[in-house]
């Protein structure tokens, strides 16, 4: 038996070397990958009390301005097919980079948190000059709720696509080996980063499986800017943990919401299911929901001009509540 153990030990030292050295060198990889500094077009820096953000702005200047938020992982061009569906019928489209992601200005105290996050949406649409309608997917739905809930009379009105909000969910610390940020690097590194594990890390979130492939190299292209595993790592808990005090994970903060507001939601969505946004719109006097039939978490890319079409009749029903 003794014998037996000793082997067993061997070959669990052996799994656990094996596993350090391919987390290492994924993080090795990432590194030599990470040289890119400069945005790419189409977009430009704008910039605003709180740092450059990247934004990705078409459409005509005098159009009804819609400001889009991306998910986690994501960024700007993520938005593209939208933000050209959006332009040809006269709004003006933008979409920006929340920080770490894409190219917009990181946070030197690496702070991504939910209320700062929502900062940032209210900086920019100061910079530009724009009271938006604020269309907000997924993770990036918790910072559009907080900025909406912090000054509404900044928005002309804010549509949730498949919101990640985390209402009234039970508050976790963050799991004892991701309090270290060299850790959260290697798991970084071998997740959010890796070009490799982007496709099936994207499918997860789709029903529509084969939607995934088209996108994969756009949102791996941020991922070669300089810094990003280590700026991604000082993200990674504000994903992982409820927001402290945050006005947009309480039912109070939805009740109190006096803008036009609208929730449009993938009937096939296993991340955040279709009840999240039934709750949700159930505690937002006169909001409507948007069953998005057949399709997941990330309705845009599933069917482009299924969602757009959506999209623009919420739109439409916005300028009609105001």
């Amino acid at each position: 038996m003794g014998r037996w153990l000793k082997l067993l030990f061997k070959l669990l030292a052996w799994v656990v070397l094996i596993v350090l050295v391919t987390l290492l060198a994924l993080r090795l990889l990432a590194a030599l990958r990470e040289t890119r500094t400069e945005a790419p077009a189409p977009g430009a820096l704008v910039q605003t009390d709180l740092g450059a953000l990247y934004v990705i702005d078409m459409g005509p200047r005098d159009g009804p301005p819609v400001l889009l938020i991306h998910g986690s992982i994501g960024w700007s061009a993520f938005w593209e097919e939208t933000l050209v569906a959006l332009a040809a019928q006269g709004y003006r489209a933008i979409a920006f980079d929340m920080p770490p992601m894409g190219w917009s200005e990181r946070d030197p105290a690496g702070d991504y948190g939910r209320a700062r996050q929502a900062q940032r949406v209210l900086a920019l649409t100061e910079a530009l000059g724009i009271s938006p309608v604020l269309v907000a997917h997924s993770f990036g739905a918790g910072a559009g709720a907080e900025a909406v809930m912090a000054d509404s009379s900044a928005f002309a009105g804010f549509l949730v696509v498949d919101g990640a909000i985390g209402l009234e969910a039970q508050a976790k610390p963050l799991p004892l080996p991701l309090r270290s940020g060299a850790v959260r690097q290697l798991a970084v590194s071998a997740s959010i980063t890796n070009p490799w594990a982007m496709q099936p890390m994207l499918r997860a979130f789709l029903h529509v499986k084969d939607r995934a492939a088209p996108y994969v190299d756009t949102l791996n292209a941020p991922m070669m800017r300089t810094g990003t595993t280590a700026a991604m790592a000082d993200w990674l808990p504000t994903l992982l943990t409820r927001p402290e005090e945050a006005p947009s994970v309480t039912e109070e903060g939805w009740r109190g919401l006096a803008l036009p507001t609208g929730f449009l939601w993938g009937v096939e969505d296993t991340a955040t299911p279709l009840a999240q946004g039934e709750r949700l719109a159930a505690l937002v006097e006169g909001s409507r929901l948007w069953p998005l039939e057949g399709l997941g978490h990330i309705p845009q890319i599933e069917d482009p001009a299924a969602f757009q079409a959506a999209l623009i009749e919420a739109l439409e029903w916005v300028e009609s509540a105001r």
